[in-house]
């Protein structure tokens, strides 16, 4: 039988790499890509921080990181750590003790950002207690704060510059025999962000962390990502997301699970293909694709939905997805289950209708799926 895709257009080869762990989540090689976040809660506010990560994770997210400012963040850890049910990233900037105290309060990884964290010595120390508690390192490359030496050498910030930058901590990890740790080299700028990625992808094998950072607000920061990030991950480069927007951090998640499931390289949830209505729909399209938005966000079975205002594109559109509406004239139209034409149906309550169909095809698919595992 032949292993070649009967789709080969649709193939993404992945770039190799390496496995880490960062708690008990795998990171890289044939893993699947994990979408992180962040909180922007104070740490010291430790319900509120819990809150937040339970917030996110709940959306989806595999792993989420909080800053760590000062002692006191570093404190609070102990307390979050314990009541989360994901990995924990502790972001340091500055002061290299808050890497020790994180890893000792049982931070599941140690975000680090060269430019900042001080002199090798500093850096060792960090080292040490990561690997003294099992704690994976990311080195955190980031345009907005590279090294003096580079800027100097380089005369502003460049994917040059920020590749440099990794390469020389990645060095610093390895001289000292830690090799638990992931890379990221982000920027603003969405061309330096892929052309750093890209040239970071080729000159090591160490996961990659992607993200086009401070992105921008919920509609702009969603585009500029799912360009960016969506350009390096169509290429096969990139082994953990995170989304940054000024916005809640759930948002952050189910933007990157978007971007993940329209190249196909990660699933959850239901996916509902929606025209985006005109003169000819038989129904209110858009008020209803985002009633059920929100009433079928507790489903976490990856399946596919189409809700199309008329007979055009419809049946076509359903013969292709789990479940299906298309509208039609006098106020109903035709249900579709499994790509086959199933009921007609009135309009009127046709929402509470299609809940149910779904939740009834996700029972099936869970169902069907423990079967073939057994």
């Amino acid at each position: 039988m032949s292993l070649h895709s009967i789709r080969p257009w649709r193939d993404i080869p992945r770039r190799k790499s390496r496995q880490i762990m960062v708690g008990n989540v795998p990171v890289g090689g044939d893993a699947p890509i994990t979408v992180q976040t962040m909180t922007n809660t104070l740490t010291t506010d430790v319900a509120a921080t819990i809150a937040q990560v339970q917030a996110a994770a709940d959306a989806g997210a595999d792993i989420v990181r909080v800053s760590v400012p000062d002692e006191d963040s570093s404190k609070a850890l102990r307390e979050i750590v314990p009541e989360v049910s994901v990995p924990i990233v502790a972001d340091i900037h500055f002061h290299y003790k808050r890497g020790v105290e994180a890893a000792e309060a049982g931070a599941a990884c140690l975000r680090i950002n060269p430019g900042n964290i001080g002199d090798e010595k500093r850096v060792r120390e960090v080292i040490k207690a990561a690997r003294d508690h099992n704690c994976s390192i990311r080195i955190g490359v980031n345009a907005g704060s590279l090294e003096r030496h580079l800027l100097e050498k380089y005369g502003e910030p460049c994917p040059d510059a920020m590749v440099e930058s990794g390469l020389d901590h990645i060095k610093i990890l390895q001289d000292n025999d830690f090799h638990e740790f992931k890379i990221s080299c982000k920027a603003s700028d969405v061309f330096m962000a892929a052309a750093a990625y890209q040239q970071l992808a080729d000159a090591t094998d160490a996961p990659i962390h992607l993200g086009i950072t401070e992105a921008g607000g919920l509609m702009s920061g969603t585009i500029k990502s799912a360009i960016g990030l969506g350009n390096l991950l169509w290429s096969g480069i990139g082994d953990t997301i995170r989304v940054s927007l000024s916005a809640d951090p759930v948002e952050e998640v189910k933007v990157g699970y978007e971007i993940l499931k329209s190249l196909g390289l990660r699933h959850r949830g239901v996916n509902i293909i929606s025209c985006p209505s005109c003169a000819r729909q038989g129904f209110d399209v858009i008020k209803t694709v985002e009633t059920l938005e929100k009433r079928l966000e507790h489903i976490k079975t990856p399946m596919s939905l189409s809700i199309i205002g008329c007979v055009v594109n419809g049946p076509g559109e359903a013969l292709m997805t789990d479940v299906g509406f298309t509208g039609g004239g006098a106020g109903s139209g035709m249900v579709y289950l499994a790509g086959k034409q199933s009921h007609k149906l009135g309009n009127e309550g046709m929402i509470d209708h299609i809940v149910e169909q779904v939740e009834e095809r996700a029972a099936q698919i869970e169902a069907e799926a423990v079967k073939a595992a057994e």
